[in-house]
């Protein structure tokens, strides 16, 4: 809405992790450098912690983007994976077939795999990303997979990227032997409020911007005070704020365009501190004033207010059927209640009422059961996205890659995260790992995705084993997505 009038080709404060937007100040570049180091030389298992939002993702994308070409990256996407699941799911990842298999086969299977691929001169990493949420015991069963190695190697290198919560798990005793192989860990910090300014207008010009500094140093305090440094926040509430600037036409982004930002926001814990913070002692002194306004006010008064005589009152005056020129006011009847409930009732209520010309996609064409199914366990596919269950945000994805790619290459397939039920994004299947490792590309370069290479043996895998089965529609769902795209 707003590129046009900032001069923009694309949104330069997107939450989504782009490689092109990756600021590499505030030692994010060095830890970088060091993560690529660790990976390509390391003989342990790596660490990456840091608070929500603080941009661990944008790390493991960038690490991905610039591995050399013999190392083969793996995902595990679903961190709530029990102990026997994570085997299966890793197997699938390598594009394994795990169908009625025991455990220990699945166990030899990987090994041969990785054996095979050592040979040919090739390196796997498994990236694991909120680790936090994984279980003591399924954390234990990753330490076991550190142990498959050569006489000199090891033959599966594994990052783990969490929250700090992480680093509580690893503390407890029972999780001593998974702490002492970790050779390196990383820590992402926040923020620093000094380097705020420069990050803010290096996304800009990222984004195509070519004017001067356009932040106010009162916007950027703000700013630096809600986020505490976590660049999620910042580029949320940077991202509303070029928002109000643009609706009040102007350039400059002030103050009070963060604070319609903040008001925005759904940062609640900070968002109120900021508040008690900036309004405690505005509303102590406002108390303050008031009540010498009022001592004032109630001086002057007296002193040109005597008080009046004492009020006598008189037994006529008290309402009484002796006395009807005294009435007193009636308490409303019922017919009155009743009267005004209906009308409150009967009030139309706001709805959410699609505007003009936006068009409904039918979802369920793009969340089948039956086409995951068809899919042969040996091919490829990409992901590109993991979106929330909701079919506003699902409308959303679907008409932004309308504009990008073709539609009925897109799938959807039903995953877990914690509780939540989340959508992970399919972008065609491949017969081959080199078509998808194009196709992979292309979707990075051409539209600034962050693809994955998936086998479709990992995605049946995660489905199957993350009880996602009873997430696809159902008949009765499809007929109303169908008869909400007659509606509009």
């Amino acid at each position: 809405m707003y590129l046009s009038h900032f001069g923009l080709n694309q949104s330069p404060f997107g939450i989504t992790p782009n490689p092109v937007f990756f600021y590499t100040g505030n030692q994010r570049g060095a830890i970088l450098d060091a993560l690529m180091y660790a990976v390509v030389n390391g003989e342990g298992i790596i660490k990456v912690t840091g608070e929500v939002g603080s941009g661990k993702t944008m790390l493991c994308r960038m690490l991905e983007s610039m591995l050399p070409s013999n190392v083969v990256p793996i995902y595990l996407v679903n961190p709530t994976l029990s102990r026997d699941e994570v085997l299966y799911a890793i197997a699938g990842e390598l594009g394994l077939d795990t169908s009625d298999k025991r455990a220990a086969d699945v166990i030899r299977d990987v090994q041969n795999d990785l054996i095979a691929k050592h040979i040919e001169g090739k390196q796997v990493v498994l990236l694991i990303e909120e680790a936090q949420a994984m279980s003591l015991e399924t954390l234990e069963e990753i330490r076991l997979f550190s142990n498959l190695e050569t006489a000199h190697h090891k033959l599966l290198q594994i990052v783990l990227f969490g929250q700090p919560e992480l680093d509580e798990n690893l503390r407890l005793p029972q999780m001593r032997q998974l702490k002492e192989r970790i050779t390196h860990s990383f820590k992402v910090p926040p923020l620093m409020p000094t380097l705020l300014p420069d990050f803010l207008m290096f996304r800009m010009r990222a984004a195509g911007y070519h004017g001067p500094d356009i932040f106010t140093k009162a916007a950027i305090r703000l700013l630096a005070a809600v986020s505490e440094g976590v660049v999620r926040r910042v580029s949320i509430l940077a991202d509303k704020s070029l928002l109000a600037a643009f609706a009040d036409n102007t350039h400059t982004i002030k103050a009070k365009h963060v604070k319609a930002a903040i008001d925005d926001s759904e940062f609640s814990h900070s968002t109120r501190l900021y508040r008690r913070r900036l309004w405690k002692p505005i509303a102590a002194l406002t108390l303050l004033t008031v009540l010498g306004l009022l001592g004032w006010l109630a001086i002057q008064y007296n002193q040109n207010h005597p008080p009046p005589a004492p009020l006598t009152i008189s037994s006529q005056t008290v309402p009484s059927p002796d006395n009807p020129s005294v009435r007193a006011v009636a308490a409303p009847s019922a017919a009155m209640v009743d009267e005004v409930t209906a009308a409150t009732s009967e009030a139309p209520r706001p709805e959410a009422i699609p505007a003009a010309g936006i068009h409904l996609y039918p979802i369920h064409q793009y969340l089948s059961k039956a086409w995951l199914n068809a899919q042969a366990s040996r091919l490829f596919s990409i992901q590109i996205a993991l979106i929330d269950n909701d079919p506003v945000q699902i409308n959303a994805f679907l008409r932004k890659a309308k504009e990008e790619m073709r539609l009925e290459n897109i799938h959807f397939y039903p995953t877990r995260s914690g509780k939540i039920v989340r959508l992970g994004v399919l972008y065609s299947v491949y017969t081959t790992r080199a078509e998808a490792l194009s196709m992979k590309t292309r979707l990075a370069d051409e539209w600034g995705y962050q693809p994955r290479l998936r086998t479709i043996a990992g995605i049946k895998a995660e489905v199957l084993h993350t009880q996602s089965d009873d997430l696809w529609p159902k008949a009765e769902d499809v007929v109303r997505i169908g008869e909400i795209q007659k509606q509009h």
